[in-house]
């Protein structure tokens, strides 16, 4: 497993107990259909939550949170869409988050929430 690999998976981590924190119900992880993947499916009060998790190591390379491009963004939507479909949630209150998360030189996580983020 390479490095950043690694990082995302530390970082999908990191995020599930950022959410579960705040009290999240996590209901799916890396839910995939086709060619596309939603990081966490969640439930908060009654909204459901589809979240990109990005992780970086600084922000030299830019923000993590710049890597949801409008194709990624799109991708997510069709997706989302899929597992509301598959799951009769056609309905359901939902919003898209992105979960930007940074590790720092001590390995602890700054965590940016940007909430209904597109």
């Amino acid at each position: 497993m390479n490095r950043a690999h690694e990082l995302g998976l530390s970082g999908e981590e990191a995020a599930a107990r950022y959410l579960r924190k705040n009290r999240f119900d996590i209901l799916r992880r890396g839910f995939r259909f086709g060619r596309g993947e939603i990081d966490i499916i969640a439930n908060d009060r009654g909204t459901l939550v589809f979240i990109e998790v990005k992780t970086g190591r600084d922000v030299d390379c830019g923000l993590p949170e710049e890597a949801v491009t409008a194709a990624k963004q799109e991708q997510i939507r069709r997706v989302a869409g899929a597992f509301l479909a598959l799951n009769r949630l056609e309905n359901a209150p939902c919003r898209f988050d992105v979960l930007s998360l940074l590790r720092g030189a001590d390995g602890a996580y700054r965590v940016r929430h940007l909430r209904d983020a597109f």
